[in-house]
């Protein structure tokens, strides 16, 4: 089985393969000061409650974007699984993408291996949108190598510097708004973030396809992207297992 683990700047995830279909999958809050006991001790009491058998794990690969976890992950999957992990990123690892960009080194591990999960699962050109920390819009050509893409601050990032920065403004909920023109100010700022950011992915959309110039299909992931279905006008696909998806094929093209 394998053992495969995205840490973001957010959420950890972790889901378990058993070499035909994802059998678990549970998340948690991203602290890089955790321990590799600390994770094991929380995995462990998680995989006793839904039967999952650890010690059958034979594998582990792991996509970070917070360099000072990369540590005591790797000394979970060596304590713990006994198994050396395999992480995105390491130049000795092959990913099956090509990167076609002038600076391919600046690529985050998880857009890569986003962009590898849509292209195994979707044809043709693709924008890859994860809302997560940042907002990104990744694309996909048809070959299945990774062209750019855009970022911007994510949904939650704009919340909190509105809170943060105006003191009379509160922390707000996410969700989709009754109507456009606020009668408050709880639901005026929900328009603003979420009207926002719905014209912010359709207007980026729009433009990326202007200007690639090839017809496009648009897939959305990420812990908010739920949140646009059935608002945004440009995407056509909400998955989030893009990335474990490439996790799970760059792990098979490298053990």
């Amino acid at each position: 089985m394998l053992l495969a683990i995205d840490v973001g700047n957010t959420n950890t995830g972790f889901a378990i393969h058993d070499g035909n279909t994802w059998v678990n999958q549970w998340r948690s809050a991203t602290d890089p000061t955790k321990t590799a006991d600390d994770h094991a001790a929380w995995l462990w009491r998680l995989a006793d409650m839904h039967g999952a058998d650890l010690s059958q794990i034979n594998g582990c690969v792991i996509s970070t974007v917070v360099p000072q976890a990369v540590f005591n992950f790797r000394n979970l999957a060596r304590r713990y699984l006994h198994v050396e992990p395999m992480f995105i990123g390491d130049p000795s690892l092959k990913t099956g993408m090509e990167i076609r960009i002038k600076r391919p080194e600046q690529v985050g591990a998880d857009r890569i291996v986003s962009a590898l999960g849509a292209h195994k699962q979707y044809p043709g050109n693709l924008i890859v949108i994860d809302s997560g920390t940042a907002t990104t819009f990744d694309v996909v050509a048809e070959d299945g190598a990774f062209e750019g893409g855009i970022i911007s601050p994510g949904i939650n990032l704009s919340v909190k510097a509105l809170h943060d920065a105006a003191a009379q403004l509160p922390r707000i909920a996410i969700q989709r708004p009754p109507q456009v023109i606020g009668q408050d100010t709880i639901s005026a700022m929900q328009s603003g973030v979420f009207w926002g950011y719905i014209d912010l992915i359709d207007g980026l959309v729009n433009r990326i396809k202007e200007e690639y110039g090839k017809p496009m299909s648009v897939v959305a992931t990420g812990g908010v992207a739920s949140l646009f279905e059935g608002a945004s006008e440009t995407i056509d696909h909400y998955d989030q297992d893009l990335l474990i998806r490439g996790l799970l094929e760059i792990y098979r093209l490298n053990k």
